[in-house]
């Protein structure tokens, strides 16, 4: 057979479902095998970037990869800020780019550029194909490399002449592998500091939203009662409905959830990932007492010290945990500010929920609305700007991934593409994105994506005008903003160019009544709402004069 078919039957041996990408004439072998394959769906999308956002969400979403596919220069370049989202986001994904004939990477030559070394920073790994009798090895090695914990993205190149070249292998048949698990001695010391500490609480990372992880550390939390602060690619880890969640941390400015971290004297960290919360925003003096639960060792830094750490699979650790707790509980512990910090953001949350009257929709209100019609396995997703800030301090989860916030690279223009990998993944669950104005249009191509494949998602665009999260930063800072304003379309002439539904809506007693009918709707909703961001500098103020409850 061909390199390339081998390639294809090396994936499909692997379980990839779907590629995503744009191809060009240096895949053309690759497509052609492509296409052959009973096992594996092509996806062509409008851009490389709405293709890597794709395959990211496809990986978030089923802790496997799929993967993301384009040509050699400007294809692959194309590609780079979704791969670099999804590996800063622990998603699994497959990189997959052609590349001119090696006879000739060795000199300048058209469209040739160094696409391995650029992909390297923002990858697991990255590498090329130069002997057709390696791709099994690759395929296989790129792929658990993918799924290990922390999953990330990899790479992989194949040459447009080694495509075409004859090889006699076959796939390397999938041997999965259990994670180790920590030692007895470990777990006995971490419960020890549970055991002793007067006010424990839990901050619980990216990492707790695997669906083994999330089930012991609900048993956890309602064995002990311990409090759980998520982050925000956290949510749902815990039902946030229950008693012992105390919401969502990660704001860069301290907000009431601060305050339960603030009475604490143990800090149980588990699942956390510094690239959503560093530790100097929490312990900025390092001497909260940490106990680090991860996959993998503490990264190292000053603020963020654990006194024990326990490495190994988070499933299992906590169901170690969970015996000891069994066998020894119950606890005297003091949660009288957890319940207070409980109370009080429950009431925030709340504060706008009955708004009515035409004008801008206070953010709080949007969320509020569409938590209502949502049920609890729907899933959200949030582009990045101001909208990501209100969507984890106020939007609501019960089930583990179904609120998907970029917030490791943050990448604007996430939220449409990944609205359509989400409905691919699950057809019969409401999917919404919510996005800004600026972020929506990055992606706007992929409009005509989910036109063709005929995806039941609906996108709300919260419109302002401009970049708010950017004016927000500098007017906290500056006490103004630069120009940062821009125009809109006809959003009801651009949702009908696309064959999309549309709906736009001006008064906050018609919000709900239109979501509903827009998800309901076959086929893609758009409904564009105008956003009343005076509420951000509000926002600031009220954190800015905040004072712990009581």
């Amino acid at each position: 057979m061909k390199a390339s078919d081998l390639m294809v039957q090396c994936l499909e041996e692997e379980g990839i479902e779907y590629i995503f990408g744009v191809p060009g004439e240096e895949n053309a072998d690759f497509m052609m095998s492509l296409e052959k394959s009973k096992k594996i769906r092509f996806i062509l999308t409008r851009h490389e970037q709405g293709a890597a956002f794709m395959a990211d969400i496809y990986g978030r979403l089923t802790g496997n990869p799929a993967g993301c596919l384009g040509t050699l220069g400007p294809g692959a370049t194309n590609l780079i800020t979704g791969v670099a989202d999804s590996n800063m986001d622990r998603a699994p994904m497959l990189v997959l780019t052609g590349q001119g004939a090696s006879t000739r990477l060795h000199k300048e030559s058209h469209q040739v550029m160094n696409v391995v070394d650029m992909f390297e920073p923002v990858t697991k790994w990255a590498t090329t194909v130069w002997h057709p009798e390696n791709i099994p090895e690759i395929v296989r090695k790129a792929v658990r490399l993918a799924r290990t914990e922390k999953p990330g993205a990899v790479h992989i190149e194949l040459p447009e002449d080694i495509a075409k070249l004859k090889v006699d292998k076959q796939p390397l048949k999938v041997k999965k592998f259990r994670r180790p698990v920590p030692a007895d001695k470990i777990i006995d010391q971490a419960f020890a500091r549970i055991k002793a500490a007067k006010s424990p609480i839990i901050i619980a990372g990216n990492g707790c939203i695997r669906r083994r992880a999330s089930k012991q550390l609900r048993l956890l939390c309602e064995k002990t009662g311990i409090g759980v602060l998520n982050t925000f690619m956290a949510k749902g880890c815990v039902d946030m409905s229950a008693e012992y969640s105390l919401y969502t941390i990660g704001l860069g400015s301290k907000d009431i959830p601060a305050c339960a971290i603030d009475a604490s004297d143990l800090v149980i960290t588990i699942g956390y990932d510094m690239v959503e919360y560093h530790p100097k925003l929490w312990n900025p003096g390092g001497e909260k007492e940490v106990l680090h639960i991860d996959f993998l060792p503490a990264e190292i830094d000053e603020n963020y010290d654990p006194s024990v750490e326990i490495v190994g699979d988070l499933a299992h650790a906590l169901w170690m945990l969970n015996e000891r707790i069994d066998a020894h509980g119950p606890f005297d512990f003091d949660f009288s500010v957890q319940r207070s910090v409980r109370r009080d953001m429950t009431t925030e949350l709340e504060a706008h929920k009955d708004d009515s009257g035409s004008g801008p929709i206070r953010p709080q209100k949007a969320l509020w609305d569409a938590r209502q019609v949502l049920n609890p396995e729907d899933i959200l997703l949030s582009d990045v700007g101001a909208h990501k800030m209100w969507i984890a301090r106020h939007w609501i989860s019960h089930e583990p991934n179904t609120c998907l916030i970029p917030n490791g690279f943050c990448s604007m223009g996430f939220a449409l593409p990944g609205a359509i990998s989400a409905s691919l993944v699950y057809p019969e669950r409401n999917i919404l994105a919510i996005c800004g104005d600026g972020g929506f249009m990055m992606n706007v191509q992929e409009m005509e994506t989910a036109a063709r494949l005929k995806c039941n998602l609906t996108v709300m665009v919260w419109e302002d005008g401009g970049y708010g999260l950017i004016g927000w930063k500098q007017e906290n800072e500056f006490g103004r903003h630069t120009d940062l304003a821009f125009g809109n379309p006809d959003w009801l002439k651009l949702a009908a160019a696309f064959g999309w539904n549309g709906h736009h809506v001006s008064n906050a007693d018609d919000l709900q009544t239109e979501l509903k009918k827009a998800i309901s709707e076959p086929g893609p909703s758009l409904v564009v709402i105008p956003i009343d961001y005076t509420e951000n500098v509000k926002l600031t103020k009220k954190l800015g004069e905040m004072t712990c409850p009581i």
